[in-house]
């Protein structure tokens, strides 16, 4: 095991980096888990899932590309988020009713045209594909080097003086192939209680 990741271990256990953290809300639902990554984008935790509730209390289940289509952009955005969110919601139902995204069927899609397919939709970056293929397709091998939180931990891992950049965060990633998910599981556990190493 890497030295440094060891020590983490040691300190955090092992947590479970597929664990999706959304109080049973999206029901197993891919159409579901990805409209709440599209409303959580930016935002805090608590804020995203207030969106989502309000979302699926105003369709009466856990949302459908259907159900949101029949909402509308303006019922959505009615519910408190923006405009271009609701737009990417519409966008994402829009390619899962006609069959351009089989969201629900995307296990046997490599990691690399998982991502594709995701990001093909307006409102789906690549580090809310990544997510999705962490969190709802349980993937091992994802390194989502260009969330923030993940590069503050390596910052304190290394003693940086400096968060690292997106591409030296990525390079950092590929010593951990190919269970790069479980690394960045371990660390974003690192920030959640103060550590000195």
């Amino acid at each position: 095991m890497d030295r440094d990741l060891g020590r983490l271990v040691d300190r955090y256990g092992t947590p479970d980096p597929f664990e999706f953290h959304d109080g049973g809300r999206t029901s197993g639902s891919n159409f579901a888990a990805m409209s709440l990554h599209i409303l959580g984008q930016q935002i805090s935790t608590t804020v995203a899932f207030l969106l989502y509730d309000r979302l699926r209390d105003a369709i009466g289940d856990t949302p459908t590309a259907k159900d949101v289509l029949t909402l509308g952009q303006d019922s959505i955005k009615a519910l408190g988020t923006s405009r271009s969110k609701a737009g990417y919601l519409i966008n994402l139902a829009d390619h899962v009713a006609s069959g351009v995204l089989d969201i629900e069927n995307m296990g046997g899609l490599s990691d690399d045209d998982a991502i594709q397919a995701l990001v093909a939709v307006t409102g789906i970056g690549v580090w809310s594909a990544e997510l999705f293929l962490i969190h709802q397709l349980h993937r091992a091998d994802i390194f989502p080097a260009g969330d923030v939180g993940l590069r503050k931990a390596l910052k304190r891992l290394y003693g940086s003086a400096e968060i690292p950049a997106v591409a030296a965060a990525h390079e950092t990633g590929r010593h951990w192939r190919p269970f790069r998910t479980y690394a960045a599981a371990l660390l974003w556990r690192s920030l959640t209680v103060p550590v000195e190493l």
